[in-house]
């Protein structure tokens, strides 16, 4: 037997010498739609009617089969009571806003991974709060419970890859704690696809090699994990076996190697002016990331989808790395007419963004029309002056007139809170909190 293949030194682990939490929200969007509207609690109910696929299903609506990604038609045959509701992004982004806000007043160090679940570094903690890590999770788990009508699961840790595996173990409304004498144990019941950074052909691969389970992986030498799996392989050893190689990082991220937006249509379309304005409202959303963050992107890709899901995309090379969609649009207009066939049905459209750039004084043409360049800038930041006081879209290209040109059907409805407007609100500006929908 060669060196790779011999064990690895076993885990001698206590306590916690850091203590690293993954909260996760159960269900989120439809948990959220059950806050905000009481009565629907206890019912079976998905989002994603816009979409006409299903975007998050409640565990009430699990527990008669129906999951994620099934199409509605489907979901309503398997239960006809079901109750299908659009997506409120707006709303879902302030209860997770708050959600956040939750954790931060019981550590400093919070990370915010995705809408519905972050990481919080707990470690020297104890004594600020007078209490165990188990015991300050608890308290971070029951306070958003308590004030946001939310629940979340929890996994309490040695690193983010072992709490994030916790989180999962029991769901919904969760706790796991799993401290370092009891890790070899946690990974001896835990499977290699619940594993942070397993994909399914990693999974295939390690299975080939006569793994079944987590413990299997941190048993065999480390460098026998990087030969197999590179370096992601040795990352991922080290987390399991309780060494914090991941810092949870409270940064906002503001580093991206692409950016990209779609959007499916509320009904498929073969409109050719409709589909290229939505195209370009793709791309417009892209270019506002982008400044918002002081980016440029030097490469840009289209993609149209077809209703019965076939796809084809091209890219091309743009001479100067920009932020502007004035200046991108020579190109998508070229990637439109390759890409559109006449008389096909198409359900959505994608713009991806890449070779992305920080530098503002980014290398250009040496030819340029320096003039042109500058004034697109100020037009572009002009643009995201008026749109952030007034709402996304205030301002958008001519296009957006053939927005509008599509067949309305039961997916156009909006959800309730872009219908019920405050005084002083309209469709594109709101005030930033929820509206809690009591019938009395």
């Amino acid at each position: 037997m060669s060196l790779l293949e011999t064990s690895a030194p076993p885990l001698d682990l206590h306590g916690f010498p850091r203590a690293i939490l993954h909260f996760d929200g159960d269900a989120f969007f439809t948990s959220v739609e059950q806050a905000v509207h009481p009565e629907l609690k206890g019912r079976p109910i998905v989002t994603g009617k816009e979409r006409g696929i299903i975007a998050c299903a409640s565990y009430e609506a699990k527990a008669l089969g129906i999951k994620r990604g099934i199409p509605l038609w489907e979901a309503r045959a398997r239960c006809p009571e079901l109750i299908v509701l659009p997506s409120d992004y707006e709303t879902y982004s302030l209860f997770s806003k708050r959600m956040f806000a939750i954790v931060r007043r019981f550590s400093p160090t919070v990370e915010e991974h995705s809408i519905d679940e972050g990481f919080a570094d707990l470690t020297g903690l104890r004594r600020l709060h007078r209490a165990s890590y188990e015991d300050i999770a608890r308290r971070i788990q029951e306070t958003i419970r308590e004030e946001l009508d939310i629940t979340v699961s929890v996994g309490l840790s040695l690193s983010k890859s072992l709490a994030k595996l916790a989180s999962k173990f029991r769901k919904p409304r969760g706790f796991t704690a799993v401290a370092g004498e009891h890790v070899p144990l946690f990974l001896q019941h835990r499977e290699l696809a619940d594993v942070w950074g397993f994909g399914p052909n990693t999974v295939a691969l390690l299975k080939q090699l006569g793994l079944q389970m987590p413990w299997d992986f941190v048993r065999r030498p480390e460098a026998w994990a990087e030969r197999w799996l590179g370096k992601i392989g040795r990352e991922i050893w080290n987390e399991l076996r309780g060494v914090a190689i991941y810092p949870v990082n409270p940064k906002t991220k503001a580093v991206y190697a692409t950016v990209s937006k779609g959007k499916t249509f509320t009904a498929p379309s073969f409109d050719p002016e409709f589909i290229y304005a939505k195209l370009l409202r793709n791309a417009e959303s892209a270019c506002i990331k982008l400044r918002r963050h002081g980016l440029r992107a030097r490469y840009i890709a289209a993609a149209l989808r077809k209703q019965d899901y076939g796809e084809r995309s091209m890219g091309a090379r743009l001479s100067r790395a920009t932020a502007s969609v004035h200046a991108m649009l020579p190109a998508l207009r070229a990637l439109f007419d390759a890409l559109y066939e006449p008389g096909a049905v198409y359900r959505a459209t994608v713009v991806l963004l890449g070779e992305i750039e920080s530098d503002p004084f980014c290398q250009g043409d040496l030819f340029e029309d320096r003039l042109r360049v500058e004034k697109l800038e100020n037009i572009g930041r002009a643009i995201d002056a008026v749109n952030h006081r007034y709402g996304k879209h205030h301002i958008a290209l001519g296009t957006a007139l053939f927005l509008p040109r599509h067949r309305r059907t039961e997916r156009d409805e909006l959800p309730e809170r872009k219908r019920i407007c405050l005084p002083g609100e309209n469709d594109r500006r709101r005030l930033a909190f929820p509206l809690l929908a009591v019938r009395v």
